[in-house]
């Protein structure tokens, strides 16, 4: 695989490794992708899928957004694979700062990872936005189906998990559409990139404003893209390497 060698040299010099990855990381796990031929974007529902996942559709729709929630990203049985392990070994033996995620999923922190960033959010927490009660991804599953078993379709509630204090209705910490990143994730983010050693992408199309925007801020010369296909980035990497992420880390 071209580039591979010089990658693991790389990695074997260093320690101040950042890894910036997106959705190709999570899909050998099993979890779809939102852009390929077979991910999200590309499946039929009422609505398109960039309009269930906003804020508007959330508050205005919250039954129909949680029928493609539960159906598409309430997902139970995906396990860290080779990149998610890989990564929080790196982390372990002191090389690897910090990764840097799109993903909501949850697997870094299955694998490991403790320096977890995570721009979007994440499926595994879940709050009221009446009282602010936390619930955890097993515990809103739970709810979802007993709702979408009990209530008529046609009722507003219908798959909609309500908080056992005060009723109201627990919304994922994911951030939807219309909604603005965490500026401390942000921070943070810029911080760890602006100085790394080496910045590895990942499993991104890194056409995603503003969580593509952050390797603008990396002032290194070895930027490492590991990615199926090509990206709008690619003439600014120091060194490419073509494959599914999950089988070029576990040759590292």
């Amino acid at each position: 695989m071209e580039g591979l060698e010089t990658l693991k040299q790389w990695v074997e010099e260093s320690n101040n490794i950042v890894f910036f990855g997106g959705a190709g990381v999570s899909t050998e796990s099993g979890i779809p992708d939102f852009r390929s031929v077979d991910g999200l974007y590309h499946q039929k529902y009422d609505y398109p899928p960039e309009t269930i996942l906003s804020h508007t559709f959330f508050m205005r729709k919250t039954s129909e957004f949680y029928k493609f929630y539960a159906d598409k990203l309430l997902l139970e049985g995906a396990k860290p694979n080779a990149a998610h392990l890989k990564l929080a070994e790196w982390e372990r033996m002191g090389k690897l700062k910090a990764v840097i995620t799109q993903n909501i999923d949850g697997l870094h922190q299955m694998a490991g990872s403790k320096e977890v960033l995570e721009l979007h959010g994440s499926v595994q927490r879940n709050n009221c936005m009446k009282c602010g009660a936390f619930y955890d991804f097993h515990t809103v599953k739970e709810k979802v189906e007993r709702s979408g078993a009990e209530l008529d379709a046609k009722d507003p509630d219908y798959m909609v998990p309500k908080c056992d204090k005060c009723g109201g209705t627990i919304k994922p910490d994911v951030v939807l559409y219309e909604e603005g990143l965490d500026d401390d994730v942000i921070t943070k983010s810029v911080n760890y990139i602006a100085n790394a050693d080496i910045l590895i992408i990942g499993g991104t199309s890194l056409v995603v404003y503003p969580a593509a925007g952050l390797i603008d801020y990396y002032r290194g010369k070895k930027l490492v893209l590991v990615n199926l296909s090509a990206t709008p980035q690619d003439s600014r990497a120091d060194l490419i390497v073509r494959g599914k992420i999950g089988e070029v880390f576990s040759q590292l």
